[in-house]
């Protein structure tokens, strides 16, 4: 989360169209759902309608879809036409998972669209056309649960597959979804960016920063196990919740007491639950994870054990670390991990 003054400075920036920022922040613009670039000549909005991203990707994460005045994906001039033609595609067909078959068929070669999108953009293609997708059901966790129902009702977006993004990850509208379990989803913005929560009246089954790979797959297997749809609100367990992570970013949480609905194996659980067991501010190797769990042969499964965690922070799978103390297998990445580490022993004194 960017702090007061950058978001100062880059509001500054977004209004006098100051191009020494161009590449450098992407503004969303939350009366519209578009991003802009610095540059933008459109209308400004007022500043707490604005936002600021650094990536393309995590403003496509939020939600927001490009502005069609000044082409935030062509910050680095106008676009090859193999990219122009993929973003074309994708657009057409949001919702789509897209296969290297699939762009094969457009008559592409996929590890050329693969080189092009990561040289320009920072992200394969596929990761591109996934952050829309993604995008577009997360949009509904950000907007509420009143504005999605209307949005759904109305066949919102219907021409950018609103509806399909929002269905095929989240499930059917409340509406629909007849004899089956209802979750509620609630986005949290923390220090760290942008998170996803999802829990039932009585635990929490997922904790995850939105940019987590595969984490659209990770949702759908999670709600089809538990024949649930997954709507936007929240409940008194994500309220909570909230008020936790407040207090363990200050410094002031050490141990979470949020009721958690634990997935998994009966050794998967186990391994989960020897993760909480870790005190707060010191850290352990998988080896002595592996010890503690009287399985000195299971280094390896224990390390997937640790990567199939759905409950970041809370089960704190960051504080387990590789051979010699490297910075290993975080699916958040290993910037958060080494954030979330020394946070914890900087408090821990």
């Amino acid at each position: 989360m960017m702090h007061k003054g950058q978001q100062k400075e880059y509001y500054q920036a977004f209004a006098e169209r100051n191009s020494q920022y161009d590449g450098i922040f992407f503004a969303g613009i939350k009366t519209t759902g578009i991003f802009c670039r610095p540059t933008c000549s459109a209308r400004k909005p007022k500043p707490e309608n604005c936002e600021f991203f650094t990536t393309i990707q995590d403003a496509m994460l939020a939600g927001y879809r490009a502005c069609k005045r000044c082409h935030p994906l062509s910050v680095t001039g106008t676009p090859p036409d193999l990219i122009q033609s993929l973003i074309n595609a994708v657009e057409n067909e949001p919702e789509k998972r897209w296969k290297d078959t699939d762009i094969s068929r457009l008559g592409l070669h996929p590890s050329t669209a693969r080189r092009q999108f990561k040289k320009r953009y920072g992200m394969t293609f596929v990761a591109y056309a996934r952050a829309r997708r993604m995008g577009l059901a997360l949009k509904s966790i950000r907007a509420g649960e009143k504005i999605i129902h209307a949005q759904i009702d109305a066949a919102y977006e219907s021409g950018s597959g609103f509806r399909d993004a929002f269905t095929k990850i989240l499930g059917d509208a409340p509406a629909r979804a007849k004899n089956k379990n209802i979750l509620k989803a609630e986005w949290l913005d923390t220090p760290l960016g942008a998170m996803i929560a999802i829990a039932d009246e009585d635990g929490l089954y997922l904790l995850e920063f939105t940019d987590r790979r595969g984490l659209e797959r990770e949702i759908e297997k999670m709600r089809r196990s538990l024949n649930a749809a997954i709507i936007p609100g929240t409940s008194p367990i994500l309220k909570a919740l909230k008020q936790e992570l407040r207090a363990y970013f200050s410094g002031t949480l050490k141990t979470f007491r949020t009721p958690l609905k634990l997935n998994g194996s009966n050794f998967q659980q186990s391994v989960l639950s020897a993760l909480i067991s870790i005190p707060y501010g010191q850290t352990r190797s998988y080896k002595q994870q592996a010890i503690a769990l009287k399985q000195p042969d299971a280094i390896r499964a224990i390390a997937r054990a640790n990567g199939m965690n759905q409950l970041a922070i809370i089960i704190p799978c960051h504080r387990v670390l590789g051979h010699d103390g490297k910075l290993v297998g975080y699916s958040g990445g290993l910037a958060r991990k080494k954030w979330l580490i020394e946070h914890e022993q900087k408090h821990s004194r």
